[in-house]
């Protein structure tokens, strides 16, 4: 070979080394065995995921938090490589820091994960790692692996984990929440890393800072210390975590500018700081279950309750509480209750529910609430739904927030259908009102009757808001 070509050969070799990266991006996996078609995967997830609505508190959709995670997710997915699932993403009001990825599409971010995120982009990071575990089929693929074509709940572990602690991101066939020790599907080692790397490479591809990923495993460890790299056992720390994927956005090129995080991150954040999220051993004991907009149990539908005669007197009354007074017809009842509330109906407007507690079917609560210090009344209206939807899943808006005065005081308005809520499981219509109070609490009113007769009971609703007055 003579000097000339071999000086040519030379120079196109350190040329193509010049403009290789050190690090070539993930490349994703060639398809393991997998004993599913991607059809019965998606429609396994879907079981998987209205098992879960009855296992665990999930917010419900119109939930400003899940608007927002779903808007997050939305566009995360842009960004993923294309694929055949069918992405939904819900919010489980679990403390717990924990996600998890169903097969086929849905996603479950604990609301504990919200609440523990310090920007937009560690957020992300933990959702592009759950949309990496789909894209991937992890979890049908461990299970072909494992169990071959075994019965899907005879498995009785299906959930594609995220590399949080615990046992929420494990779907057992008795339920997401049941015991913190549950058993459930291991991701493996692989398939951990690989969801980390794809995960940083769809942070970088929406245009948030990757590094919110491996910031974010710095927050676990905050929150749990020194035993923070156990709770990885359920979803295995393939070693060197940080560094690996710090390894990965190195092999990506510099942009200008990252998006760490956003005025709406913000805005959810101070929603959810006022927000109470169950703790594992609460959703295993059902107290998640707990009050909806009508005073009883979310899940409690009223029984049949007799014909109740609605149409006011003509006369009116006063009801003159500590905190307020307000005006209703005098052949309805009102009854005081600890804490400056109230509820007002009028004959057999209260019945019993299916377990044995009390709502309220056609009538008034007045309440109060104290929302995060600092609030104005939008976020403390936000605050008080989202405390309301918890565990309540048939609550959606028919409206939006609209500004209303109520005796010269800022108020806010919002109108729900509640299906299955009402006597005999018709839907019930709920009016919320919140008022702002000089201490920076609210006071709020809900008026409440079944649907088919809302309408002809507005006046009266609207004549009692006239009177309400609030007293500082």
């Amino acid at each position: 070979m003579n000097r000339k070509r071999t000086r040519l050969i030379l120079f196109l070799s350190l040329t193509v080394i010049a403009t290789v990266p050190a690090h070539a991006r993930f490349q994703q996996p060639p398809p393991c065995k997998n004993a599913y078609t991607p059809d019965r995967e998606i429609a396994e997830g879907k079981k998987s995921a209205a098992e879960v609505y009855k296992t665990m508190p999930v917010l419900p959709d119109s939930s400003p938090v899940t608007q927002y995670i779903q808007q997050l997710g939305a566009k995360l997915v842009q960004s993923a490589p294309p694929s055949p699932w069918t992405y939904t993403f819900h919010v489980v009001n679990e403390s717990d820091i924990n996600a998890f990825a169903l097969p086929g599409g849905p996603v479950f971010v604990n609301l504990g994960t919200i609440q523990a995120a310090e920007t937009e982009a560690q957020l992300a990071g933990v959702m592009a790692h759950e949309i990496s575990h789909v894209i991937m089929r992890h979890a049908t693929c461990n299970i072909t692996k494992q169990q071959g074509q075994a019965p899907w709940w005879a498995l009785g572990q299906l959930a594609a984990g995220v590399l949080l602690p615990g046992a929420g991101g494990a779907l057992a066939a008795q339920g997401v929440g049941a015991a913190a020790g549950m058993t459930f599907l291991k991701m493996g080692r692989d398939a951990e890393k690989q969801a980390d790397l794809m995960g940083v490479d769809i942070l970088y591809d929406a245009g948030y800072d990757p590094r919110g990923l491996p910031q974010f495993f710095e927050v676990i460890q905050g929150k749990y210390g020194d035993g923070g790299s156990q709770f990885l056992s359920d979803h295995p720390n393939p070693g060197n975590r940080t560094e690996y994927v710090n390894a990965e956005i190195e092999t990506l090129p510099p942009r200008p500018h990252w998006v760490k995080t956003t005025p709406e991150f913000a805005k959810i954040k101070k929603i959810v700081s006022g927000m109470h999220a169950y703790s594992a051993k609460e959703i295993a004991s059902g107290a998640w279950r707990g009050s909806s907009a009508n005073g009883g149990s979310a899940h409690a539908v009223p029984e049949q309750v007799q014909p109740v005669n609605y149409q006011p007197s003509g006369k009116w009354q006063t009801l003159d509480s500590a905190s307020f007074s307000v005006q209703y017809p005098d052949n309805w009842q009102a009854t005081e209750k600890a804490g400056n509330s109230a509820t007002i109906a009028p004959p057999n407007g209260v019945a019993a529910t299916t377990n044995g507690d009390s709502a309220v079917i056609y009538g008034v609560i007045i309440d109060g609430f104290q929302p995060q210090q600092g609030s104005d009344l939008a976020a403390s209206t936000n605050q008080l739904i989202a405390s309301i939807q918890q565990g309540n899943s048939g609550l959606k808006a028919t409206t939006g927030i609209d500004d209303v005065r109520v005796n010269q005081r800022a108020g806010k308005s919002v109108e729900f259908v509640n299906n299955g809520a009402s006597a005999g499981g018709a839907a019930e219509r709920d009016w919320l009102v919140m008022i702002a109070r000089n201490d920076g609490s609210v006071s709020y009113v809900v008026f409440v009757a079944p649907q088919k007769d809302f309408e002809a009971l507005r006046p009266t609703y609207e004549q009692i808001l006239r009177t309400f007055r609030v007293k500082d």
